[in-house]
């Protein structure tokens, strides 16, 4: 195998929304610059995301100044603007409560008419302060945006080849080979020999070093077609034959910043520890 190389780079502006896929970003110790600031709530205040609505996979996130354009099949597109800093709104993403700032009532209305389902946009004002990472894998004063758990995801070409396979070899071989958009991932590596970074726990992008904070066990919308929301069985089928650990169905590897700067597509990717 050659260098490690940084292959793309994925930005996701709205939770769960379609991603971009930027020839750099800034990394920020919550996670890569305008990754997952906003968010989806019910009425209930519980995060929506495609676990509950896998049509979201079809919508759009784009970021312009000082907001994001939303788009989806079949309704006109939508500037919503950071909403001014003033009254908060509690929200539970994962059993984590979380104070955001609810967008303009436009974007509410927007993604209900979407979705069908009443919901509302809410952006994250100050990512230094709102969420820490689980204390249980992270360092003190670090905090995350709306991700799942930890300001970045890894993921490798490798691991991905690898995991085709075996569904190649399995019942469910008519639904692969899966795309690396299944997983959701920020930083996607080339270059490495398939599950390498299992053994990972110090990476340099670039710039920029990471310290490797844990697998990141995986749910049901990598069974989504982020194309056309239709689900399936796989990789979890495959997953839970072949990558179980600690009762969890593992691909990729959750990164927290150790320094802040620059990452840009071709980067070296450097195994530290």
């Amino acid at each position: 195998m050659g260098n490690a190389n940084l292959q793309s780079i994925h930005v996701h502006p709205v939770k769960a929304f379609r991603g971009l896929a930027p020839r750099e970003a800034v990394v920020e110790p919550w996670g890569l610059a305008g990754d997952r600031r906003w968010v989806l709530i019910d009425d209930g205040g519980k995060v929506v995301t495609q676990r509950q609505q896998p049509h979201l996979a079809q919508a759009a996130a784009g970021l312009v100044p000082g907001g994001v354009v939303l788009s989806a099949p079949g309704g006109e597109p939508l500037t919503v603007t950071v909403p001014e800093p003033g009254d908060t709104v509690t929200l539970d993403i994962f059993g984590d409560k979380v104070e955001g700032v609810l967008a303009d009532r436009s974007a509410h209305d927007w993604a209900s008419a979407y979705l069908g389902v009443p919901v509302r946009l809410v952006h994250m004002d100050d990512p230094a302060t709102r969420r820490p990472v689980d204390p249980e894998f992270a360092l003190p004063g670090e905090t995350v945006s709306f991700a799942d758990g930890f300001p970045l995801l890894l993921t490798t070409v490798s691991s991905l080849d690898s995991l085709n396979s075996l569904i190649a070899e399995g019942p469910h071989a008519a639904e692969g080979p899966l795309p690396m958009n299944r997983f959701r991932p920020n930083v996607v590596v080339s270059g490495t020999e398939p599950w390498a970074e299992d053994d990972w726990s110090r990476v340099a992008i670039g710039e920029v070093t990471f310290r490797v904070a844990k697998m990141c066990g995986r749910c049901v919308v990598t069974t989504t077609d982020q194309d056309t929301a239709v689900r399936g069985k796989e990789p979890l089928h495959t997953l839970g034959r072949h990558r179980r650990f600690a009762g969890s169905l593992a691909f990729g590897q959750n990164l927290v910043p150790l320094s802040g700067g620059t990452i840009r597509v071709g980067d070296e990717v450097r195994i530290l520890e």
